[in-house]
């Protein structure tokens, strides 16, 4: 029963925007935690730990001593992600292992926040995602205002 309370918890302090998943083919909750899959949440978060780290499946794999295979697994939620295995993949990516749960670190987890929100997350772990806030930084202020204004045309104008 804590268990689900703290699941309702992390409902509240991470409220998931419409459609955002934590991992392919996993939908955002619609009643509290209703539906959630945990172990997706987990491998989407380290998927975009990964990422944001700029490691390769394979190099995470050969850390943890693993196949990438086997990464793909995690990160899909296909295959759920032992103690001992969450304990290295943290190593792997300089992280706590806390910081792969909703709710983190309101719930306890420790000090290390990325600020994020479920926005950020879901964009950093979107392909090209990461690529676009690179290129980002490395525009001018002129510039950023520009593709920000033709980003948001794009948004607004209806598909083909």
């Amino acid at each position: 029963m804590a268990g689900s309370a703290a699941m309702e918890a992390a409902a509240q302090v991470y409220p998931l925007t419409p459609g955002f998943a934590a991992a392919p083919g996993v939908a955002a909750p619609d009643a509290p935690m209703a539906g959630f899959d945990l172990d997706a949440w987990v491998g989407g978060e380290i998927r975009r730990r990964r990422k944001v780290r700029g490691l390769s499946q394979s190099a995470l794999a050969a850390a943890i001593g693993v196949t990438f295979q086997q990464v793909q697994k995690y990160e899909r939620g296909a295959n759920r992600v032992s103690a001992s295995a969450l304990w290295k993949i943290a190593q792997a990516l300089r992280c706590e292992p806390g910081a792969f749960f909703p709710g983190y670190p309101a719930l306890g987890g420790g000090a290390e926040a990325d600020g994020l929100g479920p926005v950020g997350r879901a964009f950093l772990a979107s392909d090209g995602g990461l690529a676009l806030a690179r290129a980002w930084l490395a525009l001018t202020p002129d510039r950023r205002a520009a593709l920000l204004a033709a980003a948001r045309a794009l948004a607004q104008a209806r598909p083909v």
